[in-house]
């Protein structure tokens, strides 16, 4: 394998783009970084500009390759990965969107999901998707654009319906891996792991279903085609005569939980990953299986590669995470995410405060949409430092929630966990995590796990890596974190879910 070739990834997530360069071994050998504006019209409501998000990864793309001193020929393959569940719609002609993406966090849908529920047809959406129904997956939000969007200004005609657009065939309807393919190729191609997270995929026929379909009606003609996540084929490739002025193939998608699970190499049923990012996503790989959860997880397609059967994966989707600690900043509590290390250890103990970060509803296994962010058992005397510490113990609370239930669904012992994301830098939260769950916390060297899948599914496809064992073989410990075998949490794990009780249906449609 010549040494001068690379492997580029497009990691867009919640808050930013970022494009990686990876060689052989797996080392990031040039990267960059554009974060995005978060935008807020209604309480509740999270959306994005995708055209802002397409100019930040044309720009990151050139940026790292810049820096890197390389030659965009030097590529062999790129990979997307994505902020999952994330949707838009854009003209098939124009290939402007409609109107901003709605984000995963966005809850403007929850009355559509408690209608579901309502009706009986919520076991149904379950039984097709292996999901909880929720306003978290991208079915309702679609449905929303389409009923919401004002009429397309149309150049040399009247302005037209927005779903009659849409049966015709002249809208487009992707998440973001979608979207990034498009731009990139031209191609309307989603991967099965992005497909498993719409809601309107049926994950044992592996295909779109028309019940589901028409359930949330969403015309069949705006549906992207499903491909494997590494795609010996490829989806397409760059211009030369494009903004990167090379043709490189893009050959891998996966959601960036199911990247992150890839970039882990955990290929085996059993191997569990937890990736500490905006939220927290904890996946366990449950082989050609699809193992329907009795303890609140998500079933979802893990990868595909060509021609190979789908790996299937139980997931415990935690929606607020790193986000809380990025809420501590907001309130001023922590000047930066890496104080709270340090102001976590200035104190022995929360002094009995515990923080239920539900700002967006609580994902697994309690999954309530109308749960708020929750501070319970303050004191005249608690201060900045108890409510920090807290708020990382609930990181490690939920990550406990979500390992029991999986334990029980697949019937698998958790020898240890494999983390990754920006939180992980933090080796407080890493030994708390360690001391919660009762089981080794593992960190690799390459903690950008989730573009450095993407990265191996599109590797892949082009025969830059042959096989797996060549992934394993780049996988390195950086620390293990060991159970403090003094610890002991069992109290505190009680009164974390006194503490959940107290957040839960506490949003009313009038506080909205």
């Amino acid at each position: 394998m010549a040494t001068d070739t690379y492997v580029g990834s497009v990691d867009q997530g919640t808050t930013g783009t970022r494009f990686m360069v990876f060689d052989h071994g797996g080392n990031v050998v040039a990267s960059a970084y554009e974060k995005h504006e978060q935008i807020y019209p209604e309480p509740g409501w999270v959306e994005h500009d995708a055209m802002e998000v397409w100019e930040n990864t044309k720009s990151v793309m050139n940026t790292a390759l810049d820096k890197g001193g390389l030659d965009p020929e030097q590529l062999e393959a790129i990979g997307v990965t994505n902020q999952r569940e994330t949707t838009l719609l854009w003209d098939a002609e124009t290939g402007a969107p409609i109107a901003n993406a709605i984000v995963w966090q966005d809850r403007r849908t929850t009355d559509r999901i408690e209608t579901l529920e309502d009706e009986g047809k919520a076991d149904m959406v379950q039984q097709k998707t292996g999901l909880e129904p929720d306003a978290y997956f991208s079915a309702t939000k679609a449905e929303w654009l389409l009923d919401n969007t004002d009429p397309i200004k149309l150049q040399r005609a009247r302005p037209q319906d927005v779903r009659e657009r849409a049966e015709a065939g002249d809208l487009m309807f992707g998440t973001m891996d979608t979207w990034v393919i498009y731009n990139l190729t031209g191609n309307h191609i989603t991967d099965v792991s992005n497909a498993s997270r719409t809601m309107l995929f049926n994950i044992h026929d592996m295909d779109w279903d028309q019940e589901l379909l028409d359930e949330f009606n969403v015309p069949a003609e705006t549906l992207p085609e499903v491909r494997p996540s590494s795609d010996d084929e490829t989806y397409g490739s760059t211009d030369a005569g494009g903004f990167l002025g090379a043709e490189v193939p893009v050959a891998g998608a996966l959601g960036d939980q199911q990247a992150a699970l890839f970039g882990q190499t955990c290929f085996d049923s059993g191997d569990a990953k937890n990736t500490y990012g905006t939220g927290s996503f904890m996946l366990m790989n449950t082989g050609n299986e699809a193992v329907m959860s009795d303890h609140g997880l998500l079933t979802t397609v893990g990868f595909q590669r060509s021609g190979e059967p789908v790996q299937y994966a139980l997931e415990g989707a935690i929606f607020i995470t790193g986000a809380a600690i990025e809420w501590l900043e907001d309130m001023t509590l922590i000047d930066d995410a890496m104080e709270s290390e340090s102001v976590a250890r200035s104190v022995d103990s929360t002094d009995g405060v515990y923080l239920v970060p539900a700002f967006t509803g609580l994902g697994a296994p309690h999954w309530d949409q109308r749960a708020r962010g929750t501070i319970v058992g303050m004191t005249r005397g608690t201060r900045p430092a108890h409510v920090v510490r807290a708020t990382l113990e609930a990181i490690a609370y939920q990550t406990k929630d979500v390992a029991e239930a999986m334990v029980e669904d697949a019937d698998i012992d958790l020898a240890d966990l494999r983390v990754d994301g920006g939180a992980v830098k933090n080796n407080f939260l890493c030994q708390l995590q360690a001391d919660i769950v009762d089981t080794n916390i593992v960190r690799p060297v390459v903690d950008e796990t989730t573009a450095l899948g993407s990265a191996y599914a599109a590797g892949l496809a082009v025969g830059y890596w042959e096989t797996v064992d060549e992934l394993r073989k780049n996988w390195q410990v950086d620390r293990e974190f060991e159970p403090n075998e003094d610890a002991d949490y069992s109290k505190e794990f009680e009164r974390w879910h006194d503490a959940v009780d107290r957040s839960m249906g506490w949003a009313q449609d009038d506080d909205e």
